[in-house]
């Protein structure tokens, strides 16, 4: 469908960028954990894990309080340690990269590929050395890395492979689910993810020995089922085996993850309704660049991703953002890449122009408002707001 440029009369109340779709079901599961009196991690910590399992297909799946912890427990299980060397992409969140540092261990960037702002496997054997201890993919957006030449060359390097899947549930490559194809796969299940639990996160692997040091390291070190302690069946008696960290699930989290994921595939159905949607609206625009996409029926859609085309607009991105803001329309920016910051800037002298895909990405893209909450009205109130920009800036 084709839309006229019309000047659409100003919405009255602000589009949020993200927002949860919370129901009966979510708030049932918490006053049942409130009432119970066990709020910490228990039975429905273990149910949402059994669950999530089966949904992905994994052999285990272990629920942290953050993807950024799932991402530090993974690299520690991997054996990443001082001095090493990670592969990753600079299009993702910090944290990636920041539990990099807090394992002492080095970031090491590969530019992405310019169409699906995914890391472009093309580019990442030059750049494994002796030091290079593991790589990890970010699924940008909702859509699969190129996972059989990440890890091919995985398998050559005898390197393991760390999924960060922040954006990737529920994202298929090549009919399987993101989270059982690399080593260990990290997801994310913060208040604006497809899947939310407020803050949490979940780890599935198939390797026993990673899920068992994982396990082990998401609460204190202390041995197995040390949870029990304060239960009729449990001990008093505990070991610390390792110095682990604070990352378990509570119950409390875990009785909205429950209902979330068995509603995962119906939030997808809108997202890419919402996509669908979209993309036919700015097809005809030469100011606007759409996301490639590899194959509509796999993209997770966590982000809708425009590119601006600066050589068809009078306005940069910035100005675009602005003007969206203006007509009271969310958006956001994903991502500023980890090499323009200044801590990485400065720590390893990165330039801009280091990695020419990830910069030249940054300067045109606008992430849009797509979560299963919006309503009709508001889909058609991001258009004609993108659309009434393009055409009244246009070159």
């Amino acid at each position: 469908m084709k839309h006229e440029t019309v000047k659409p009369p100003m919405r009255t109340d602000f589009l949020p960028f993200a927002a949860p779709l919370v129901g009966d079901d979510e708030v049932a599961g918490v006053v049942e954990c409130l009432r119970s009196g066990w709020l910490t991690s228990g039975l429905k910590v273990k149910e949402f894990e059994k669950e999530f399992a089966a949904f992905v297909g994994s052999r285990h799946a272990l629920a942290v309080n953050s993807c950024t912890a799932a991402l530090h427990l993974a690299l520690e299980a991997v054996g990443v340690r001082q001095g090493d060397e990670v592969i990753t992409s600079p299009m993702t969140f910090t944290a990636t990269a920041a539990v990099m540092e807090h394992l002492g261990a080095r970031p090491i960037l590969v530019d992405v590929d310019p169409s699906s702002l995914n890391i472009d496997p093309a580019q990442i054997e030059s750049r494994i050395t002796p030091r290079t201890r593991a790589i990890v993919p970010v699924h940008f957006a909702g859509q699969a890395c190129e996972m059989d030449a990440i890890l091919e060359i995985a398998r050559r390097h005898g390197l393991p492979v760390v999924e960060d899947a922040a954006h990737a549930i529920p994202t298929r490559y090549h009919g399987r689910l993101i989270g059982t194809l690399g080593d260990i796969t990290c997801f994310s299940f913060y208040a604006t993810k497809n899947l939310t639990t407020g803050e949490g996160g979940m780890i599935t692997t198939e390797r026993d020995e990673y899920a068992e040091r994982m396990r082990l390291m998401t609460l204190h070190g202390m041995s197995r089922d040390a949870w029990k302690r304060y239960t009729q069946d449990g001990s008093w008696r505990y070991e610390i085996l390792a110095p682990g960290y604070k990352y378990n699930l509570t119950d409390v989290a875990a009785a909205i993850g429950i209902p979330q994921l068995r509603r995962c595939t119906d939030f997808l159905e809108r997202r890419a309704a919402i996509a669908r949607a979209y993309t036919r609206a700015f097809e005809d625009l030469d100011a606007i660049q759409t996301p490639w996409v590899r194959d509509e029926a796999e993209h997770g859609w966590h982000l809708y991703v425009i590119q601006i085309n600066p050589e068809a607009l009078r306005i940069d991105r910035d100005v675009f953002v602005k003007k969206l803001l203006e007509r009271k329309i969310g958006v956001s920016v994903h991502f500023i890449p980890l090499h323009i910051h200044p801590y990485y800037r400065d720590r390893y002298g990165f330039k801009p122009e280091d990695y020419p895909n990830a910069f030249g990405a940054f300067q045109r893209i606008i992430s849009l408002p797509i979560y299963a909450k919006m309503t009709d009205a508001d889909v058609e109130d991001v258009i004609e707001a993108v659309r009434q920009i393009a055409d009244e800036n246009a070159r």
